[in-house]
């Protein structure tokens, strides 16, 4: 301990962090941990499900905490790790700091199940997860500035090489955040943007500029406890409010400066509102990938803006250059970008990646994630998880010159009992995964949609340098030769802009659905596209282009986006209508799954139905539906709605209407 003591000290002196592994039985690794806490003085953040100390927070919280700074933290990784709350929490580290990571016995660690699995794997239980924490171990015993304690085993401190002295802020501007500083306290009308790994004086650098500017400035953020560090910059100049409250009020806000730290938290749609409120608006984020859309911000919002001048840091303020912690978390997630100013230029050729046999992921497997994770806004650790160790999942990369330069991830998707998906159609049902396949059921026009088996193009990515040259058709027409004979349909969900439908189309896919509620991460509406390759994939293609033909005018005013679909006028019922408004009525369809055939109902009935016309046809919010026909809310609305398309098909055919109303009880029980 006198050793971890002086070692402490030292990393204090060099301005470091450092990762400590407690490798063992449960009740060993804790008892280690107190010992820990009692000798080293610090906050010590407990990180996990079931904390032992005073001061902790769930995996699933460590979001609330970035912009926080804490002396030293545990990470309970013994029965799963969240990859991304361990970057978070690396994130929130002062200098001098241990990170402590609580892990099973090492060597039995790769096949131990990992229950964070459960969120990303779509199995019903949770599955070991040996090709990741093979990478995770291989980068640890290949790091000597980390320690290794495992049970049954003395702790030793190796002898660290001896670094320079280091000097904490002072709380004057480093050079790079004067100059960026200089700049925005100049800058006319606009919005600017600062982007930079953690730890880089981002919030800081906010806090300066509202100290130094002349006129008045507001602060927000997803959370206000996340604002600690700029608030501290900021002195009296920092003047907080939530995101929800300016935007119901803007007028009663008036700034000259709008400050939105950790912007890529916020969906898209608000951050337009926020920023159109204000003369000037600075927004900081972090864009490593463990927040989730850090990289969209980038991507997305950034790109859609005409007029902004953008920002980064790279020296870290909180911590020294070259930080052990900061280099092993990059290690083991992958933090470590492509370079996207660099291409080689030739003749592409297509391989299919399989995961080897060996735990150690193959380099080219690396390099498609860094790939995926440079060029596609969603890309996080949580993929990186999922490439390695989840079932069904198919990669195919493009190569040029032995580097890669295109990657496809493909989804295995179906595949569900006949029962089950009808059951998911009815809505009585919604078992994990299977996003398009459930969709097509849950959503579409098929009740047997989900036990064809489809892959699903999960992930697409072409190079900077190598966009425009086809390589996204050539990888996806690879794609659909290595899926003749394992599926019935390719398929995709994407947010819906007409460029990105351009590139699906191109590729042979049809349109099959699209969603009535814009995303709140991308401002788009969900579409979701298939290409067949079996004669049953060929039918379910037809049957939902039809239906979305034949949907389209009573859709069509849902959404606010024109849609590339050509109407067939049909206002007769039909089969498939009256076992979709049976399955609205007995089930638990959506109302907006089933607009076409509701408003085909309402032309065919002569009752009043008052509460489904008012929704329906007259497009009526809920809330003035609710108080005109004093109903007590949402659900009992819709309970309302499915009641008044009951007593409409009664009146049309009540023999048709029982026995449909007979079937779809039955299909409750199924799983």
């Amino acid at each position: 301990m006198e050793q971890l003591r002086q070692a402490t000290a030292s990393m204090n002196d060099a301005g470091i962090r450092r990762m400590i592994i407690l490798a063992g039985e449960s009740a060993w690794s804790s008892q280690q941990v107190h010992s820990l806490a009692r000798q080293l003085p610090g906050d010590w953040l407990w990180v996990g499900a079931a904390p032992e100390l005073p001061l902790h927070c769930a995996t699933t919280a460590m979001r609330t905490l970035l912009g926080r700074e804490f002396l030293h933290a545990v990470f309970d990784a013994r029965n799963g790790l969240d990859a991304e709350a361990l970057a978070a929490l690396a994130g929130t580290l002062k200098a001098g700091s241990w990170l402590v990571l609580l892990a099973p016995d090492w060597h039995a660690w790769p096949m131990q199940p990992d229950c964070d699995s459960n969120r990303w794997s779509e199995q019903a239980e949770a599955i070991p997860t040996p090709h990741f924490i093979a990478h995770l171990q291989h980068c640890i015993n290949a790091d000597n500035e980390c320690v290794l304690w495992q049970q049954h085993q003395p702790l030793h401190i190796p002898d660290f090489s001896l670094r320079p002295q280091w000097h904490a802020a002072s709380g004057a501007p480093f050079d790079e955040q004067a100059a960026i500083l200089d700049e925005l306290l100049n800058m006319p009308a606009g919005v600017a943007v600062v982007t930079a790994p953690r730890g880089r004086g981002k919030s800081a650098l906010a806090g300066m500029l509202l100290r130094k500017i002349p006129g008045a400035g507001l602060v927000t953020a997803p959370g206000k406890a996340a604002t600690d560090v700029l608030a501290e910059h900021a002195g009296d100049g920092f003047n907080f409010v939530a995101p929800d409250a300016l935007l119901a009020n803007p007028d009663a806000f008036q700034a000259d400066w709008l400050i939105i730290d950790e912007a890529a938290a916020l969906p898209a749609p608000q951050l337009r509102q926020l920023i159109s409120h204000f003369p000037r608006a600075l927004l900081t984020t972090t864009v490593q990938g463990y927040e989730g859309t850090g990289r969209g911000f980038v991507l997305k919002f950034c790109a859609s803006l005409d007029a902004l001048t953008r920002y980064t840091l790279s020296t870290p303020i909180r911590w020294a250059s070259n930080d052990p912690l900061e280099k092993l978390i990059d290690a083991v997630l992958l933090f470590d970008e492509i370079d996207i100013t660099a291409a080689p230029h030739g003749a592409v050729s297509l391989q299919v990646i399989e995961r080897n046999s060996a735990l150690q992921p193959s380099q080219q497997l690396q390099q498609m994630y860094r790939l995926l994770s440079g060029a596609h806004y969603r890309t996080t650790p949580l993929d990186w998880r999922r490439m390695l160790d989840a079932p069904g999942q198919h990669f195919i990369a493009a190569t040029c010159s032995e580097e890669i330069i295109g990657a496809t991830w493909l989804v295995e998707e179906g595949g569900l009992t006949d029962n089950l998906s009808r059951a998911v159609w009815a809505g009585f049902r919604r078992p994990r995964g299977n996003l398009v396949a459930q969709s097509l059921a849950a959503h579409g026009g098929s009740p047997r949609a989900a036990t064809l088996k489809g892959l699903r193009v999960s992930r697409i990515a072409v190079h900077p340098l190598r966009q425009r040259q086809q390589i996204g058709q050539q990888m996806i027409a690879g794609a659909k030769n290595y899926a003749q004979n394992a599926a019935d349909y390719l398929s995709v969900s994407f947010g819906f802009t007409d460029e990105l439908w351009r590139f699906w189309e191109s590729c042979g896919f049809v349109l099959a659905r699209v969603g009535s509620h814009r995303e709140a991460s991308s401002g788009c509406y969900t579409a979701m596209a298939l290409l067949p390759l079996t004669e049953q994939g060929e039918a379910l293609t037809r049957h939902e282009q039809q239906r979305l033909a034949r949907d389209i005018r009573w859709l069509q005013p849902w959404i606010d986006q024109p849609l590339p679909v050509i109407p067939r006028e049909e206002a007769a019922l039909n089969r498939d209508d009256w076992l979709e408004l049976a399955g609205f009525a007995f089930g638990h369809r959506p109302l907006e799954s089933c607009l076409g055939s509701l408003n085909r109902l309402l032309l065919a009935s002569d009752l009043p139905l008052n509460a489904l016309r008012g929704r329906v046809q007259q497009c009526l919010s809920v809330d003035s539906l609710c108080q005109q026909w004093r109903i007590s809310g949402r659900k009992a609305l819709l309970s309302v709605m499915r009641q008044e398309v009951q007593k409409a098909l009664e009146k049309l055919d009540e023999q048709e209407c029982v026995a449909l109303k007979n079937t779809l009880l039955q299909l409750q029980f199924f799983h």
